[in-house]
């Protein structure tokens, strides 16, 4: 740029750091946004995983109760089957 004078020159220059500049802290405006985003997201899903971990520490203490039982139910079936077999015997039936 022939018949520029040195002040324009310098203001151009400056011009273009002072862009440089806020497109660098636009960038990084931006990036500290995600990063919030990002740690949001992993709370939620920290706090879905302990959810989930309690929700299924509860199925497996009713799966057990409910095992249990099962095997409470069978032991008093097999019983009253062999009282009944014991009394059907008993009458020649």
């Amino acid at each position: 740029m022939q018949g520029s004078s040195p002040i324009e020159t310098a203001l151009r220059r400056l011009n273009a750091a002072l862009d440089t500049l806020e497109a660098a802290v636009d960038g990084r405006v931006s990036s500290a946004g995600r990063q919030q985003q990002l740690e949001g997201e992993l709370h939620r899903v920290n706090l879905d995983r302990s959810r989930l971990a309690q929700s299924l520490d509860a199925a497996e203490a009713r799966s057990d109760r409910l095992e249990d039982a099962n095997q409470d139910v069978s032991r008093r079936l097999v019983a009253a089957m062999e009282t009944i077999r014991s009394v059907l015997d008993r009458h020649g039936v």
